[in-house]
């Protein structure tokens, strides 16, 4: 059974010519991955040292070590599959209907459920660099790797992903703000729209707004539809009228 909210979400999405959706870390909650921010979140760890802290460029460069026991234990989750948001949002775009998805995350999950047209404004855990020679290494490489991945030419290897006191990457910013400029619907999901500067960007579309997020937003009142429920769960109604039809 479809809800009231789900099914005004399908119709926008029916009707809008360039619909782009913006999406944080509840979008891949629903595949065993923990968010930042919940009451269940990864920020929420009593630890000596907040992750925050650990997750900063500056404490990478001083302590590499601790740095990787946090974030090959708490960051990367080479097991977790994309759940029904992510499998929707690529059968959206295979069906013309989704222009753009622009993600906070770095899992990887969108492109394992086939999506293509991606905006991975905080990098991924499945590209990784030599600090040196900027060799490239798998997430498989990182992980088996005993303690600090390092390259045979002597570098350290660092994620492909921004870290606190880094900035994000410009070419994929600018090509992330375009998309939202352009969009006719911008569908915001599972975000608290708390991290900065990305969630800025939502501010500039001018089209209608949908957001699916299970606690509120800055951005509530501006929506046109607001849907408070898990993402993938929405998302599945929300295919059930748009497949129905």
């Amino acid at each position: 059974m479809n809800t009231q909210a789900t099914r005004q979400l399908a119709e926008l999405i029916l009707q809008s010519n360039n619909t782009v959706f913006f999406g944080g870390a509840g979008v891949s909650t629903e595949s065993g991955i923990p968010d930042f921010r919940s009451d269940q979140g990864l920020y929420k760890e009593k630890s000596r040292i907040p992750p925050e802290e650990i997750i900063s460029h500056s404490f990478f460069i001083r302590n590499p070590e601790m740095f990787y026991d946090f974030y090959k234990h708490k960051m990367v989750y080479p097991g977790a599959k994309p759940n029904p948001a992510h499998l929707a949002l690529a059968r959206l775009e295979a069906m013309g209907k989704m222009q753009a998805v622009i993600t906070q995350n770095i899992d990887g999950l969108h492109q394992a459920a086939g999506s293509k047209n991606m905006l991975e404004l905080h990098g991924s855990v499945h590209r990784n660099y030599c600090m040196r020679c900027r060799k490239s290494f798998t997430l498989h490489e990182v992980l088996k790797a005993p303690g600090v991945p390092a390259c045979a030419c002597g570098g350290m290897v660092k994620p492909d992903v921004v870290l606190y006191e880094e900035a994000l990457d410009s070419a994929i910013t600018s090509r992330a703000i375009r998309a939202i400029e352009k969009s006719e619907l911008l569908i915001i999901g599972g975000t608290s729209l708390t991290v900065y500067p990305a969630a800025s960007f939502v501010s500039l579309c001018s089209g209608k707004i949908a957001i699916i997020n299970k606690s509120a937003t800055m951005m509530d009142q501006a929506a046109d539809v607001l849907i408070t429920m898990p993402i993938g769960e929405a998302f599945a109604e929300v295919m059930e009228v748009i497949e129905g039809d």
